[in-house]
């Protein structure tokens, strides 16, 4: 019999129950006891929702997230939280947030809070962890309390639990060492940890442990290959089974390796690396589980199940029950359930599966394994005639985009001057101040705002009333920024619901689900729209918005716009053509956009491109041929401008030294980035790269409600003055503040400005 199993299960809830816990918590609107009672009912659920597979995981539920949690279980803790009494939960949220709920806080012992761990997206996904911190002295000691109390509420539950953890490579790969240590020399004093927290999931009834070690897709070198020997030769005396788990891409040089590690079974993304399993059949011994990730994790497409099977069926014949079936990847990157969608396109629909139908997907493919097609007969035609009417959908496929892409020119792509002569004109017609201050583009998003939205989608509103609503919010954002003192301004985007989604609903060849949310980090969810086919844009889609806000304002206004390449990377993209031909599909809509702001008298345009570096590929050797066609599509759309018109993008959480040259390309007049929690050493980058435009190096992080004080933002652009020529940098926060509050904001800005005016009298 094939064993059907899964990796990981989506934690927030099908109605992000675990996002608004949390929120509720930290507000001090709830307990502890509360918000751990709802945790504990998520996860009896979730196994209820897996039940019918043969191994479920445990250890997959987080509060915030997996490799926070791993860090703990390791005793690995910042040194600035070490000296926190009190419960665990809340040196958890310090770490992750900066501080934990409201009233939970001793103002005289942390000033509010403190600096809450750096960020960033956990490979190529959108998902972000919080970073391990490491020094050379460092020591780990175990924590397992909280992993083996869940596996005792899922043996109590009856369930056949398979505890999953973060592996020690991967651990010490994911994480920055604070000082010039070398990571790996850690590993010596990690793996003893690891040894005791395997013998005690062993000790306390597991049978298979999953250890995740994704770095095995990427390239690693020869002192990481002996790493992940040494390693796993220690972990042989242990009294459990193994499951080395790889995903989100190929193994190939690293083949042997992983095939040749002394442990029970290896499972790998047979979505990215269905080429390189024929080398595993040959490789791997044959008392050795190979568990295939056949069913996408990362996106919601129906999977072809007779495809499948044909692939599928003679491995199973060749190896026996040492063939697992498994989606490719947790499912932490899909929303809960399809059948929660009501208004959700009735085509489109029938085209998916989100977590559960996923689920479902491999119930079939287990049961025709084991008892032949016919068992199955009725789903495998269902699941035919769903892919087939895809495939022949004139709604999918419009010959009018795909003539326009077949028609671009390189010419499309290149602004009429240098920078140089672009920066002239520019500073001539903005007359701004050296350090200006501007903010990434959103203002809060009060109940206020939410409810009017929601209202007027529901009906209950009608158009004139909403209009009405959004218009008061945009004034309001722009008298505070003026009141503020910023420079340029923006007209804070009461109107849009997320900065994809918004762009996605007024673009044709687009769906959206109502309750299709995944976790983005912490309590922060995101609704990815629905790339389903060809891309136009039938009608202007910020014009009005931004001239109004221009209207009430001499001070020069931000046009918001999202890139092409973030658009593609933050949706459910379509998997029937190359991604690079759907994102030039999107830069030609956004171009459309950029040049109607123009025609508008918008002189500046911000176009996002926050996921740029996340769609890089694993490995470094094939980067360039991604970054050469999202590069184009960012130029594409911001190039048709004239001289004048200044052209801004911004990117957040994300390392830029490898690929500096390729964002210098873009040839964006500013780019603002994240900087904050990492303390300006994303800056490094620019010390031996001679970054020739401007630049804005984020000062606030708005992923904690700490309030930046003056001196400490002066600090932080001293330190970007030490790379970076000061009259080339601009002051700004991290990122866009939706998710704040404006009693943070105001206070916060105010800091900022200060900080801007400090800088200036010192030039």
């Amino acid at each position: 019999m094939t064993t059907i199993h899964n990796l990981g299960f989506p934690r927030i809830g099908a109605k992000r129950e675990l996002k608004f816990a949390l929120e509720s918590y930290w507000k001090g609107e709830s307990s502890r006891e509360d918000l751990q009672a709802l945790g504990a009912q998520l996860r009896q659920r979730h196994w209820e929702n897996q039940a019918g597979l043969d191994l479920v995981p445990v250890g997959d539920f987080s509060f915030y997230d997996q490799v926070l949690d791993t860090s703990f279980l390791l005793g690995n803790l910042p040194e600035r939280v070490q000296g926190f009494q009190g419960d665990e939960l809340d040196n958890y949220f310090r770490v992750a947030r900066g501080r934990s709920a409201q009233g939970a806080e001793e103002h005289s012992a942390c000033c509010g809070g403190v600096a809450a761990g750096e960020m960033t997206k956990w490979f190529d996904t959108n998902y972000h962890y919080i970073v391990p911190e490491f020094k050379a002295d460092t020591q780990f000691t175990l924590h397992a309390s909280r992993l083996l109390e869940q596996l005792a509420q899922a043996q109590e539950q009856g369930v056949h639990a398979k505890p999953v953890i973060i592996g020690p490579l991967t651990y010490l790969a994911l994480g920055k060492a604070k000082d010039e240590s070398n990571k790996l020399a850690l590993l010596d004093r990690l793996l003893p940890v690891y040894v005791q927290l395997l013998e005690a999931l062993a000790e306390a009834g597991a049978d298979w442990v999953q250890i995740d070690e994704p770095i095995l897709v990427t390239e690693l070198d020869d002192e990481w290959q002996q790493a992940f020997k040494k390693a796993y030769e220690q972990f042989k005396p242990v009294g459990v089974k193994l499951l080395v788990a790889t995903y989100f891409g190929q193994l190939l040089e690293n083949t042997a390796l992983a095939a040749g590690l002394p442990v029970a079974g290896l499972h790998v993304d047979a979505i990215n690396d269905r080429d390189g399993v024929d080398a595993l059949l040959t490789l791997l011994a044959k008392d050795k589980v190979l568990s295939l990730g056949v069913i996408n994790g990362r996106n919601i497409w129906k999977t072809d199940l007779t495809a499948t099977l044909d692939w599928v069926e003679p491995i199973a014949r060749q190896r026996g029950d040492r063939v697992w079936l498994a989606p490719s990847c947790s499912l932490l990157h899909v929303p809960v359930d399809l059948e929660s969608e009501q208004n959700l396109d009735a085509d489109v629909k029938s085209w998916l599966a989100f977590a559960l139908q996923k689920l479902d997907e491999l119930r079939i493919l287990g049961q025709a394994l084991a008892h032949g097609r016919e068992a199955v007969k009725a789903e495998l035609a269902e699941n035919l005639a769903a892919l087939t009417a895809r495939r022949q959908s004139p709604r999918v496929h419009n010959p009018a985009v795909k003539a326009a892409v077949a028609g671009l020119s390189a010419e499309q792509g290149k602004r009429k001057s240098e920078y140089a002569q672009r920066a002239v004109k520019q500073a001539q017609f903005l007359n701004l101040p050296a350090f200006p201050t501007t903010t990434i583009g959103s203002f809060p998003q009060t109940t206020d705002i939410r409810r009017a939205r929601s209202e007027f989608k529901t009906g209950r509103l009608d158009e004139n009333s909403y209009q009405a609503a959004m218009r008061a919010e945009i004034e309001r954002s722009v008298r505070e920024q003026e009141k503020l003192g910023l420079d340029v301004l923006v007209h804070g985007e009461a109107e849009r619901n997320d900065m994809v989604e918004y762009f996605g609903e007024q673009l044709e060849g687009y769906a959206f689900s109502q309750f299709g949310w995944v976790q983005s980090y912490g309590s922060r969810c995101v609704k990815p729209p629905i790339l389903f086919g060809d891309i136009s844009r039938p009608h202007a889609m910020t014009v009005e918005w931004i001239t109004y806000a221009q209207s009430l304002t001499q001070k020069p206004m931000k046009g918001m716009l999202t890139g092409p390449v973030t658009i593609l990377n933050w949706s459910f993209v379509r998997d029937d053509q190359p991604r690079a031909e759907s994102c030039r599909q999107l830069a030609l809509a956004i171009r459309e956009e950029v040049l109607d702001l123009e025609k508008a008298g918008v002189r500046v345009i911000q176009i996002d491109e926050a996921a740029l570096r996340e769609g890089l590929p694993l490995r470094q050797s094939q980067w360039q041929r991604y970054l050469d066609w999202a590069v184009e599509c960012f130029r594409i759309a911001a190039n048709g401008v004239s001289d004048a018109t200044q052209i801004h993008t911004h990117m957040c959480y994300s390392e830029f030294n490898d690929i500096i040259s390729s964002i210098a390309h873009m040839d964006a007049d500013v780019i603002t980035i994240e900087t904050s929690r990492s303390d300006m050493e994303l800056l490094d980058a620019f010390e031996h790269f001679q970054y020739p435009n401007q630049i804005g190096p984020g000062v606030y992080d708005i992923h904690s409600p700490n309030i930046p004080s003056e001196q400490h933002i002066v600090n932080l652009m001293k330190k970007a003055a030490e790379r970076v020529p000061a009259d080339r940098l601009w002051v700004n926060p991290d990122c866009g503040l939706k998710t704040r509050q404006w009693a943070e904001v105001i206070p916060a800005l105010s800091n900022m400005v200060a900080a801007a005016k400090t800088l200036r009298a010192s030039v």
